[in-house]
């Protein structure tokens, strides 16, 4: 008795393919079908003689009568998963052009897209446009708003002093006499008090209200300057902090009252229109 079932050329081949089928395919093919497979795929003119060695080394077979019709259900069970209709004439060709990609998917051994996504955070669309949220610096602010004015190039130069004497806070802390030094001793411009003055008030019309204020009482008093269309009790807020600026910010409200004849509603309402307004005319508005 043979040791061994004797296979045909290129039979390392399919047991190679056949052994990593089976591994990748159990859920799609079952022994059965490889079996019946392996069978289809031996060419006719040698399946005979196959069928003959088997039959010789496992006593327990035996010849069906017609010698070739295969019955049961592992013919059934192979039929009803067969997807592709091929016709083969057993030519040894076909045996070696045997098209297993119904069967052997490409990237079957990759890892799925939903194991690499973090469920926590939603999905970004690459083509999604974000907008960038572009913010004007204070400086450029100032001088785009410098370049609104009617000036001349010498009240420009001194105009840009003042500005780059603005502290964080937009206070010109500064005194006029000392930016007439600097413009005197570092860029050989002179200029007076009375010029720096008038261009300081203009850019104190500059946005935001409150710009280049020598003091915290100046700073209020420009801003409410703003809002003077919306009632009387702005006027009254600049008038008490005109009169009683240090009274106001030490709260001897009484002492104000008195002063103007207020009651007590009006002095909240004042209180109220004053308390909105931002001690730092840099970021405010």
């Amino acid at each position: 008795m043979n040791q061994g079932i004797k296979f045909l050329p290129h039979s390392n081949l399919f047991m190679a393919l056949s052994q990593g089928l089976y591994q990748k395919q159990l859920q799609k093919l079952s022994p059965q079908q490889i079996q019946l497979m392996k069978l289809l795929q031996v060419p006719t003119a040698l399946l005979e003689e196959r069928i003959k060695e088997e039959i010789e080394e496992n006593p327990a077979l035996e010849e069906a009568e017609d010698g070739h019709e295969i019955e049961g259900d592992v013919k059934d069970e192979f039929t009803e998963n067969e997807n592709e209709e091929t016709e083969m004439d057993g030519s040894a060709d076909e045996y070696d052009n045997i098209d297993i990609s119904e069967y052997v998917k490409e990237g079957d051994d990759e890892v799925g897209d939903y194991k690499l996504k973090d469920s926590n955070y939603p999905e970004i669309d690459e083509n999604r446009v974000i907008p960038i949220k572009v913010e004007t610096g204070f400086n450029e602010l100032m001088l785009e708003q410098l370049g609104m004015l009617t000036i001349d190039e010498h009240q420009k130069k001194v105009a840009l002093q003042i500005i780059g004497n603005l502290d964080d806070d937009g206070y010109l802390r500064r005194e006029f006499s000392a930016i007439v030094d600097d413009l005197a001793f570092r860029q050989n411009i002179t200029t007076t008090e009375e010029e720096i003055a008038q261009l300081v008030l203009q850019i104190q019309q500059f946005d935001p209200p409150g710009i280049a204020a020598r003091d915290l009482q100046e700073c209020l008093l420009l801003q409410l300057e703003r809002k003077l269309d919306e009632g009387i009790h702005v006027e009254m807020a600049i008038r008490v902090l005109e009169k009683y600026f240090e009274e106001f910010t030490k709260k001897h409200y009484e002492k104000i009252q008195r002063g103007f004849d207020l009651d007590d509603d009006q002095m909240r309402e004042i209180i109220n229109q004053i308390v909105k307004l931002n001690p730092a005319g840099r970021f405010s508005g």
